[in-house]
């Protein structure tokens, strides 16, 4: 299949026949159907950008290479990573992009050490959870793993260890491998050297199949421009090609198609009539006002992290909750795999700002995350959800660090969340804040039970001002 992906360019059924479709619709189901389609879409969209940057454009400052073929970052993220939102920088990463189509391809993994957590999470083109292996659901050993596109109708072969369905052609594996301190680095390096991937065809020792045509990938739009441009439907149109309408989504397309959305249509952004411009861009503005709603739930915590990500049977096709899962954090881990109760605002309610604000927070003796993994806590910036340069190089505080922290005379713990340092006797835990608005993100990897089910609580983000 080499390394390039490849498929069709998207079929044009003319504009002017996409036009009679519009001119069939009031300008109130336009903008109505605008706002729909851009929530289902902004997943695939973002989806497509950051991978577009990854696999396609070997311009992009965040390239790693070719299709089929797996490519470790032998380091964690810093502020100079700007491609992926809320990275983490506990587990080095490693990036597959997989082109599925001529045929499935074969994962390989080492055994890993028992108390080494680590996770391959395979997700399709519109970011849902398509399955996993790794510490939580397979265990540490070695193993060989399948996956398989849509149109895959095959035998499952010996030395198969399990099979995992894409709902797309094209599909995102991205491995996390824990890393305990910074010396730890050439053990995880070892780990991912073992990291391999094949077509099915090599692993079985025969001729492999007719490759699939080329792709001729369109550029995406860059990350502000998905927020209003047009554009962003013919996007979206050329990554629905990448995957058959699903049974449940049926309607749904035959709905958007009266807009000229979807896998086999084109939208004219130039032929559209003021009137009509003005319905769909005021959907669009919709689709935000409704999100900003989201949000409002988000930050009270009666929406959590654990609400927004995983598979499509889980998230039952709610494209908002889709939506906020990418925005926050793209391609994060389902909430048995790890949960990331996020601090937006202080005790008072206020948001967090590192301007004039200090705050900490303090974790009383035996009430530290109560995870099987490890635990966490990682400054983002606002609103890029970048990682915060900062004289330290310290992005995170974590539950490898534990000895280095400074206890409290009761045996609890103090992190002090600040843009300045607290003094050098509190540096050791101090995770220092941007001049501006955060988020810090906790992150509970393998969470127990009692974290699962709200029994423990995360302690306030308090200001000290």
């Amino acid at each position: 299949m080499g390394t390039t992906a490849s498929a069709m360019k998207p079929v044009d059924n003319g504009a002017a026949s996409a036009e009679s479709r519009r001119a069939e619709i009031t300008l109130a189901e336009a903008r109505s159907i605008a706002k729909e389609a851009y929530i289902y879409g902004y997943s695939p969209v973002d989806s497509y950008r950051i991978l577009y940057s990854y696999f396609v454009d070997r311009n992009d400052p965040e390239y790693k290479g070719g299709w089929n073929t797996i490519h470790n970052n032998a380091r964690v993220f810093t502020p100079d990573d700007k491609a992926m939102q809320t990275p983490n920088v506990d587990t080095p990463y490693s990036n597959l992009g997989l082109d599925l189509r001529a045929e499935p391809m074969v994962l390989t993994v080492p055994a890993v050490e028992k108390t080494r957590y680590y996770s391959v999470e395979v997700n399709d083109l519109f970011t849902f959870i398509s399955g996993y292996f790794g510490t939580r659901t397979t265990g540490n050993g070695a193993g060989n793993y399948l996956v398989a596109g849509p149109g895959w109708k095959g035998k499952v072969p010996k030395g198969i260890k399990a099979v995992i369905r894409s709902e797309t052609e094209l599909a995102y594996i991205f491995y996390r491998t824990q890393l305990f301190k910074a010396d730890d680095i050439e053990n995880v390096k070892k780990i991912q050297a073992g990291y391999k991937v094949q077509p099915l065809s090599a692993f079985l020792g025969k001729l492999a199949p007719a490759a699939a045509p080329a792709i001729d990938f369109i550029k995406p739009l860059g990350k502000e421009q998905q927020r209003s441009s047009l554009e962003f439907f013919n996007v979206l149109n050329f990554v629905l090609q990448f995957g058959p309408t699903h049974p449940s989504e049926q309607a749904l397309m035959e709905r958007f198609a009266k807009l000229g959305i979807g896998a086999d249509k084109t939208f004219d952004v130039q032929a559209l009539s003021p009137e009509m411009r003005k319905a769909i861009e005021d959907g669009i503005a919709d689709a935000w006002l409704e999100f900003a709603a989201l949000e409002k739930r988000v930050i009270t915590g009666e929406v959590t992290s654990g609400d927004v990500l995983g598979s499509r049977a889980y998230l039952k096709n709610n494209y908002l909750y889709r939506m906020r899962g990418t925005l926050a954090g793209i391609w994060g881990l389902s909430k048995e795999e790890a949960i990331y109760p996020a601090y937006y605002a202080d005790s008072t309610g206020q948001r967090l700002n590192g301007v004039g604000n200090r705050y900490t927070l303090r974790f009383a003796p035996g009430q530290l995350p109560p995870v099987n993994a490890f635990w966490s806590l990682t400054m983002y910036e606002l609103p890029s959800r970048l990682l915060v340069a900062n004289s330290l190089n310290r992005y995170l505080i974590n539950s490898p660090m534990l000895p280095d922290l400074k206890r409290d005379a009761d045996g609890g713990i103090t992190l002090y969340v600040q843009q300045e340092s607290p003094g050098e006797d509190k540096e050791s835990n101090w995770l220092p804040a941007p001049n501006g608005p955060f988020v810090a993100a906790l992150r509970l990897y393998v969470p127990k039970p009692e974290a699962l089910s709200g029994e423990w609580k995360q302690p306030p983000m308090q200001r000290i001002n």
